[in-house]
């Protein structure tokens, strides 16, 4: 019997209680979980490679899960099919190797923003509809509103500390009619309350980690152990281009970090740029790190591209306080943005979210 819904299950809180929610409004719900191929310990199907992105093998396959799988006990309590999604191989096309090609070029990417758009949105939600399922979920906490018929808005989750409607800023928005976010009116709170309540028992209860394939979140290491890196010590300099000292590498810093410059000075450095052509880290001041704008590319619209500068508030990371600004379009993909007041640490390669009132009007990468 085909699905009428298909939700992303991980094993922690937020996906059972997302699944829990669509099993009392639908009749027949499915659950995809896909690996990506950085799991401390995979279980897979006896008939999967074990490392399929070290040869010429693309596919995308789909199994039941393997009964030694810890998410059968997810599938016990929600009495729904959980099924593996194969993408291993997409996951490190896509998302391991542009997070590396970031670097490389001196940037600081946010991989889950191209993982969200690309494998979660992208394959499991066309696994989905392959598998009959009319709509799609997830776990995250942000909200799709219809504003009028066949027209659709993506909105902040109503728990200000959990909002991820950042993370969805670059979803192709002619999906959200078929996307559903059950915790999207949710904090936190509820949901493990909610959770109890029901006796729902997670198998994972770590949050989530800030890069998935990178479990002891040791960025500097993961990259220096890639054979595509060639890490080089170069010289440290202020903007004056007066040499401070020596860098190991400069996959270790990104914009506005302070540790481990290790330069002596009266008030402490911080990484004001990354210059990969000359192998040069530029330091400067707390003052220095402020900047009153910045330019965004490959930009993607929920709204018609305006033809004026409008009022926005953009986050130019997760965790950054949304500033007011302008935003005036320069092209249909790339933008500038002039903040009210400057900001400290704009990183290129970060995503940068503009938001009117608690509605996603646009999402772009920052530009070096």
């Amino acid at each position: 019997m085909k699905p009428d819904v298909a939700v992303a299950i991980s094993g922690g809180v937020d996906s059972l209680m997302a699944a829990f929610i669509l099993k009392k409004k639908f009749s027949q719900v499915l659950g995809l979980h896909f690996i990506h191929g950085y799991e401390p310990k995979p279980i897979l199907p006896a008939d999967w490679p074990a490392r399929p992105f070290n040869s010429s093998d693309p596919a995308i396959r789909i199994s039941d899960l393997p009964a030694a799988h810890p998410l059968q006990a997810i599938a016990r309590q929600l009495d729904i099919p959980i099924r593996l999604v194969d993408c291993r191989t997409p996951f490190k096309e896509t998302v391991v190797d542009y997070f590396i090609k970031s670097y490389q070029l001196g940037r600081t990417p946010n991989p889950c923003l191209i993982c969200n758009a690309k494998i979660k949105f992208g394959i499991l939600y066309e696994m989905a509809g392959q598998m009959g399922a009319s709509f799609f979920a997830t776990g995250h906490y942000a909200r799709i509103v219809e504003k009028q018929a066949h027209s659709y808005l993506l909105k902040k989750g109503r728990d200000p500390k959990k909002d991820q409607s950042y993370f969805l800023a670059f979803l192709p928005p002619d999906i959200l009619s078929r996307i559903c976010f059950p915790l999207g009116d949710m904090t936190k709170d509820q949901v493990k309350e909610s959770a109890d309540f029901y006796g729902l028992v997670p198998v994972s209860k770590k949050e989530s980690q800030d890069v998935c394939f990178i479990p002891d979140n040791d960025n500097a290491g993961f990259l220096g152990a890639q054979e595509k890196m060639t890490p080089s010590p170069g010289p440290i300099t202020n903007i004056k281009g007066q040499i401070l000292g020596t860098h190991n590498g400069l996959h270790c810093f990104t914009i506005g970090q302070r540790r481990g410059i290790n330069c002596p000075a009266k008030e402490p450095y911080y990484v004001l740029r990354i210059d990969t052509k000359e192998n040069r880290l530029i330091v400067g001041s707390k003052k220095e790190l402020y900047a009153p704008s910045l330019t965004v590319e490959h930009i993607n619209w929920f709204i018609p591209v305006p033809d004026a500068a409008i009022d926005v508030f953009v986050k130019i990371r997760y965790r950054h306080q949304p500033a007011e600004a302008t935003l005036l379009p320069q092209t249909n993909d790339t933008a500038t943005i002039y903040f009210k007041t400057p900001q400290p640490a704009v990183t290129p390669g970060q995503g940068a979210v503009c938001y009117v009132n608690d509605e996603v009007i646009a999402g772009g990468f920052i530009h070096d």
